[in-house]
């Protein structure tokens, strides 16, 4: 193999921006409010994202973090009760619940799709669990059928943690269209971003004047008279923030496409690859947009996978080891954490474990990048196994 074969591919940079960004940044800046009560970015924003979602609402926010943590509020979570939450997921999906005083309760994953087991989290149930929170991994979705079937059943709402799922759909549907809340980032890796922001949908107007209140210090939009009606704190997004973030939502269908395109060819590359298993998909998700491009090295230790993902880095791929099961983490154990031991949860989240130590991801603009580029990446993969 020579070394050209093993060049670093050009692809493409992130955040992508063009004079969409610059114009819609101009237009908040000589508007002449620049905050959310004052402008009209915030707004028009809203009401873009949660049309672009198939949802009756959208409330944006500061960050992703704020946005699970205000849409767990709304729905009653708070000291004494519960949150089943994937134990193969970014922590603040378990912290939003554990900052509520809540404690969170880890299960296992899928070890194909990566994302929350039905099975498990209907046994992880008790007479103290107000919420369910799915993570749609990678952007593949998790299984809502039977989500969805348990939460009626079990008369327990569902929390879709999208911040990697902006566009997703499942059979048909999109987010919103899921009959759950769903919270979203715009974190600077994010499909979209402005950097930081967040966002909830909602399926009814009631639950998002609870948010909106909870989101700005518990004031009525109109409100002249300090008259604030819940507790609350101020999640509140800013005008530049919004314009930006509607000029990347004109772009995002675009981008899904080209990812959908792409990541067959790459995981296909990938899984010729001996001992390499590419993250697999539930084909009910019919649009998945591939925030991460993601696989495992079956097998591996925690310490082979990290000194692999330092040489993918040196060869010039965006590469990063998997998310640290959430029990792993000193900050799990700090407040709301269950009556149980590390070991305990690790006994019982298998697929967890193996993602723990296994699971490596790529950057989602890798599959922005050239047909050619999918063949470079995988021979860089190739050639670090190889020698690893």
């Amino acid at each position: 193999m020579s070394d050209n074969s093993l060049s670093a591919p050009q692809l493409p940079q992130w955040p992508q921006f063009d004079d969409t960004e610059r114009t819609n940044l101009i237009r908040a800046l000589e508007q002449g409010q620049w905050w959310r009560m004052g402008g009209s970015e915030v707004d028009s924003f809203e009401r873009e994202f949660a049309e672009y979602h198939g949802a009756q609402h959208a409330l944006a926010v500061t960050n992703g973090t704020h946005a699970l943590e205000l849409a767990l509020e709304v729905l009653g979570v708070g000291p004494g009760t519960e949150v089943i939450v994937p134990a193969f997921t970014f922590i603040s999906s378990s912290q939003a619940a554990q900052r509520l005083g809540a404690v969170a309760v880890p299960v296992d994953v899928d070890l194909d799709t990566y994302c929350i087991d039905a099975a498990a989290t209907e046994a992880a149930i008790g007479p103290k669990t107000r919420a369910i929170m799915p993570v749609h991994m990678a952007g593949q979705v998790a299984d809502m059928d039977a989500l969805a079937k348990l939460s009626a059943d079990a008369g327990i709402p569902l929390v879709q943690d999208a911040a990697h799922a902006h566009g997703a759909q499942w059979q048909g549907r999109k987010v919103g269209e899921l009959g759950s809340v769903a919270a979203f980032s715009f974190q600077n890796g994010k499909l979209m971003t402005a950097g930081e922001g967040g966002a909830v949908t909602f399926p009814d107007q009631t639950l998002y004047e609870s948010a909106f209140l909870r989101h700005s210090c518990g004031r009525p939009r109109t409100d002249r008279w300090y008259l604030h009606r819940t507790s609350g704190s101020n999640f509140r997004l800013n005008e530049f923030s919004a314009s930006v973030l509607r000029a990347q939502l004109t772009r995002l269908a675009g981008q899904i496409d080209t990812r959908e395109q792409r990541w067959p060819l790459l995981s296909g590359l990938l899984c010729e690859i001996p001992g390499v298993v590419a993250q697999g998909r539930d084909e009910r998700c019919d649009r998945n947009p591939h925030y991460m491009a993601m696989f495992r090295l079956e097998g591996a230790t925690e310490e082979r996978r990290n000194a692999v993902v330092d040489k993918l880095v040196a060869h010039g791929l965006p590469a990063f080891v998997g998310f640290r099961a959430i029990y792993r983490c000193d900050g799990f154990w700090e407040t709301g954490a269950p009556a149980e031991s590390v070991d305990d949860i690790a006994g019982r989240c298998p697929a967890t474990e193996a993602l723990h130590r296994e699971a490596i991801w790529l950057h989602h603009r890798t599959l922005l990048g050239t047909e050619a580029q999918m063949q470079d990446v995988a021979r860089i993969v190739a050639h670090v196994l190889a020698e690893a």
